[in-house]
């Protein structure tokens, strides 16, 4: 089922003329204002607009559904680009709209399968399980010959909803749009790659919107815990999953935050919660292939089978495992991210402020126009106080401390150009989602606790490669040194040759820079003056009026194109 042209012109048009008057506010509050010497009244209302922003956006992503909720959960995440105004608001905002009719739902189904509903499954609920932006998921009975090949008899089908992939081209054009225009925008440039992050959500997106690659995703996360008696998964119909149908084992069980039912079932909430951040731990540090999305709603708890053959090596049948669903958002740690991290935990582990910024540039965190002098100190103050704590003591820290200077450090960060690569971010998401459900289960739980054994051993396997780069990082120091007593007489060479000569700011600089400020404030009060007046008028005069108000654009941009200095 196609939507039409008309419907998808609309909504290209209804996005991008959503982000022209948000970024003519920015240009206007962060541009035109500061220059005209107005800079404190733009900054004393810059929260006020970041909230009024994200709230306008919170609704027009909940109207429009599609790919825009996706947008605003990925935005909510990019807590290295953005304020907290904006991502405070935007991370409530729930992947959860109102379900497709059946009938539109069983054509997308029978399109993609080649065959009727009623031939590919003995039965489809109508009542679906659970709606979404992008699909919606119901309950199937497969027929006898597929439930003996797949080996189950119970289904969970998911179903794209009609016209989705036309809906996520039409949204990623206007996005890469908005990238290019923020790109042009210096306030912007200067501390994000526009374009960059757009393209990093569009692969993500595309990835999300194909069936297929969840259903690999799925065996590949399988295959990483085979023979795990702790970790299941659903396993996977390929005789009826296409790019956008896919149709899993059904293995709903007890949602893993009702604590009520686990208890009721003779589990225990605070072994689930160690067991649930030892797995997911088990994903980032050992696989490096982690689920990306482990909200409550994605984990169930089942109760094993009492006929549940015991595993080889296994004294106790476990009387519990935690299953997954939902592989549509995988993390993965690759290869060049792992060294260019090892660089970054060397650097941490030696306290070492500046290298520890090096590493991070070199991972690409920072973009190259990034003056990181500030963040040097910062991380120098960070080792002065903390550097020198195990797990334990940093556990006695009071929290109230680690809050001011995370909010410190926050406003440093979003004050570079610092944009932490995705997987890096998924990776940081992911852990704040773990500690939330552990916290549900045990009030009692610590992450300090379930991330000290990985840390330990990333320690160990580590020293090899940090002594390497030590005498790497010797050897360096010691070319430097053996080149410098040549390079300190070339340069005392030129200088008496006459080649280099050294300058000093000068009085007369200072003057006239001061003069050309001055015009310009000049040029500011004219430009207002011009305006109210024009406006004034405009009602009482056909002709003057507007005269006025078309000639006060001249001092406008006087004040505030910059002028052309003659350098000397």
């Amino acid at each position: 089922m196609s939507l039409s042209s008309k419907t998808l012109r609309t909504r290209y048009r209804r996005i991008l003329r959503f982000a022209a008057l948000h970024l003519v506010q920015v240009w206007w509050f962060e541009l035109i204002l500061p220059r005209i010497g107005l800079a404190r009244f733009a900054a004393s209302g810059r929260a006020r607009r970041m909230r009024r922003f994200a709230e306008r956006f919170h609704v027009l992503a909940v109207d429009l559904g599609g790919l825009m909720i996706k947008v605003g959960q990925f935005l909510s995440s990019r807590l290295d680009v953005l304020p907290p105004e904006i991502t405070k608001e935007l991370e409530g905002l729930q992947d959860e709209v109102s379900p497709v009719a059946f009938s539109a739902i069983r054509t997308v189904a029978e399109q993609e399968l080649g065959v009727s509903l009623d031939h590919a499954y003995s039965s489809v609920d109508p009542n679906p399980l659970a709606a979404a932006s992008l699909g919606q998921a119901h309950r199937a009975e497969p027929g006898a010959e597929d439930a003996e090949l797949a080996g189950f008899a119970g289904a969970v089908v998911k179903i794209q909803r009609p016209g989705i992939g036309e809906i996520v081209d039409v949204d990623l054009a206007a996005l890469r749009r908005v990238g290019r225009w923020l790109s042009h925008i210096r306030v912007v440039s200067n501390r994000v790659d526009a374009p960059a992050l757009v393209e990093e959500f569009a692969v993500t997106s595309l990835e999300e919107v194909d069936y297929l690659h969840e259903a690999a995703n799925a065996e590949r996360f399988t295959a990483n815990f085979s023979g795990d008696a702790r970790v299941s998964a659903p396993a996977v119909m390929w005789e009826r999953t296409t790019r956008r149908v896919l149709t899993l084992e059904d293995v709903t069980a007890i949602k893993i935050n009702d604590v009520k039912r686990l208890r009721a079932a003779g589990i225990d909430p605070s072994e689930v919660a160690t067991q649930f951040a030892n797995v997911m731990f088990d994903q980032i540090f050992v696989h490096g292939f982690f689920h990306a999305d482990p909200h409550p709603g994605n984990i169930f708890v089942t109760p094993a089978s009492p006929d549940q053959a015991l595993l080889p090596g296994v004294a106790q049948r476990p009387s519990w495992r935690l299953t997954f669903i939902d592989f549509g958002m995988m993390g993965e740690i690759p290869d060049t991210l792992r060294d260019g991290l090892r660089g970054v935990f060397i650097a941490a582990a030696s306290r070492d402020g500046k290298s520890l910024v090096d590493g991070i540039q070199r991972v690409g965190v920072l973009l190259p126009s990034a003056e990181t002098t500030e963040l040097e100190e910062a991380m120098t103050q960070l080792f002065a106080r903390f550097g020198g704590m195990g797990f334990a003591e940093l556990k006695e820290v009071d929290p109230r401390e680690f809050r001011e200077f995370a909010r410190e450090f926050g406003e440093l960060v979003r004050s570079l150009p610092f944009q932490l690569p995705e997987n890096f971010l998924l990776m940081l998401r992911t852990v704040s989602l773990i500690s939330g459900v552990c916290s549900t289960l045990d009030p009692r739980f610590n992450i300090w606790d379930a991330v000290e054994p990985y840390a330990q051993q990333l320690i160990r396997d580590q020293r090899g490669p940090a002594v390497q780069d030590a005498a790497h990082k010797a050897a360096d120091t010691v070319a430097v040194a053996l080149r410098l007593p040549g390079r300190l007489s070339d340069v005392a060479d030129r200088i008496e040759d006459g080649h280099i000569s050294v300058r000093t700011p000068d009085l007369d600089r200072r003057v006239a820079a001061l003069e050309r400020v001055g015009r310009r404030i000049i040029s500011a009060i004219l430009f207002t003056g011009l305006l109210v007046t024009g406006t004034l008028l405009r009602t009482e005069d056909g002709l003057i009026g507007p005269t006025l108000m078309g000639v006060s654009l001249l001092p406008l941009l006087h004040a505030v194109l910059p002028s052309r200095r003659v350098r000397n």
